[in-house]
């Protein structure tokens, strides 16, 4: 991963985006760097292109004359071009010498209005942005910045699609570990993704999707985990997957596409609230996939009983019923809803989502669901994660499988594993190593009981546990029932007080009644 100096591609690009004020501020100022390393790589890559039609038409200075009049001939056409046609495309940035902030906002709107598919994406950003009369990044870190990414050359022939990839995701990666609570709206653990795309283990041509995309690491661990299978083939042509997700935030949506595309993968990523306004549709109901990849806000408690009721695409079957105050299965029926008949999913969910209810002698809304889901026969499995892996809490949690065709010897039953021991520390979070990222995935694929680790349970037996589905309920592994009970009790009491306070209100209603 070295290019251009003893240095990875990785340490480098955090070394860049440190550059502006330290690790601890980088984060910060994501919304800025990544569209300049973004627009590095697509300097560069214009740049391999026109020294190929160069070779063709004998210089430079006819490339740039021919790409104008042709921008077809290029994937990203860039209106920038040095005043020595065989200057690099980037010198036009990087000899920026005054009203950098401004003339280089100038430049990536420029960029945006010649190709449709960065609008919104590059131009988004204002470098020359103030707060109360103060740059938010003033012209001499801009420069700064500009100098420490023009180090390295990003070009076709230096960096491959999947290394600056890797790099891009690791840049966004570390930005996760210094957002704070916002860090889960636009990442998930990468290792977490693996997990789930090697169980999903896509074919050539399918379609996945992803409602709550965030930066679209679990679509692009989808075609990842599509490529790493085709070479084990030795397959070296074969249809892409088609990748589709929507994401509400509007920087965060911008950056799941420069994602993508420096991955060097297309997808089309729509921007809106996916609950209350889904734009993969096909007439009055939801477009369907092959596949669905997911880790939506836990616990949202911002959607009520009418919109669930509002809803004109029936995700919310009525013998399912609505899921309560939590939204956690609300997202598991639409991701259900958007699922073709052979349809599987893989969904990030609080652990709470799994067991909430179970036990409880009064009416649960959430169990209800759950049990819907159960009876149906439309879950695969569950697998409990460890703690301290998200970005935004240290509470473990789950990866609930669906699927809508399950085999036939499958029938009636779950798979479930509890990984609640497979992790090594890290700072500042624990990780999945990449033996255990390959055994959970191999052993619930192969339906494998292990000891203390997975077993397969009848539909008889989740009844039995008022439909509570969390592997920790059925599977013991000795310290990693600590961390299941820390987690369920905490949901557990919340539940309780949640209880305890309806029943006051109406004992209070009744003795009102009776002193009337």
């Amino acid at each position: 991963m070295a290019n251009g100096n003893d240095k990875s591609l990785e340490s480098w690009i955090w070394d860049a985006a440190c550059s502006i004020r330290g690790a601890k501020d980088a984060p910060k100022f994501k919304d800025y760097i990544l569209p300049l390393i973004f627009t590095k790589r697509l300097c560069d890559v214009f740049d391999d292109e026109l020294n190929r039609i160069a070779k063709e038409v004998g210089s430079r200075a006819k490339a740039f004359k021919l790409v104008k009049r042709d921008k077809k001939l290029v994937r990203f056409y860039l209106p920038l071009q040095p005043a020595n046609p065989d200057d690099a495309v980037w010198s036009v940035v990087r000899t920026l010498a005054d009203k950098i902030g401004e003339q280089l906002t100038t430049h990536l709107r420029a960029i945006a209005d010649e190709n449709a598919l960065l609008k919104g994406i590059i131009d988004r950003v204002d470098f020359n942005a103030t707060t109360h009369g103060v740059r938010d990044i003033d012209d001499s870190r801009l420069s700064n910045l500009i100098e420490r990414i023009s180090e390295k050359r990003l070009g076709l022939g230096d960096v491959e699609a999947d290394i600056i990839g890797r790099s891009y995701e690791y840049l966004i990666r570390k930005f996760a570990e210094g957002g704070g609570q916002s860090a889960g709206e636009f990442y998930t653990p990468g290792e977490v993704g693996e997990v789930m795309a090697l169980i999903m283990d896509p074919e050539p041509g399918m379609t996945v999707y992803d409602p709550t995309c965030g930066s679209a690491g679990l679509l692009i661990k989808c075609e990842l985990a599509l490529e790493a299978k085709m070479a084990l083939r030795s397959r070296k042509s074969f249809a892409p997957l088609k990748l589709y997700g929507q994401e509400s935030t509007p920087t965060t949506w911008a950056m799941a596409n420069m994602n993508m595309i420096i991955h060097d993968m297309e997808g089309e990523i729509e921007i809106g609230d996916t609950f209350r306004h889904p734009k993969f549709r096909k007439g009055n109901r939801l477009q369907t996939f092959d596949r669905a990849v997911a880790n939506p806000m836990w616990n949202q408690t911002e959607f009520t009983e009418k919109d669930y009721d509002a809803d004109e695409l029936d995700r919310f079957p009525k013998g399912a019923g609505f899921p309560g105050n939590k939204a956690d299965w609300g997202w598991v029926q639409h991701i259900l809803a958007s699922l073709g008949d052979t349809g599987r999913a893989a969904i990030v969910l609080d652990t709470g989502a799994a067991s909430r209810g179970s036990g409880n002698a009064n009416t649960n809304k959430e169990r209800d669901v759950r049990r819907w889901f159960v009876e149906q026969d439309l879950i695969e499995g569950v697998i409990y994660l460890p703690e301290n892996l998200f970005y935004n809490t240290t509470a473990p949690g789950i990866i609930l499988l669906l699927n809508k065709s399950k085999a036939k010897e499958r029938k009636g039953k779950l798979f479930l594993l509890n990984a609640a021991t497979e992790f090594a520390k890290g700072d500042p979070k624990n990780y999945l190593p990449a033996d255990a990222i390959t055994r959970i995935a191999d052993t619930f694929k192969a339906w494998n009981e292990v000891e203390k680790y997975s077993r397969i349970v009848t539909r008889d037996e989740i009844a039995k546990n008022e439909f509570s589905i969390s592997p920790s309920r059925y599977i013991h592994t000795g310290a990693g029932e600590e961390y299941r009970l820390i987690a369920e009790i905490v949901e557990e009491l919340e539940e309780l007080e949640e209880e305890s306070e309806v029943t006051k209100k109406a004992l209070k209603k009744v003795l009102k009644a009776l002193a009337a």
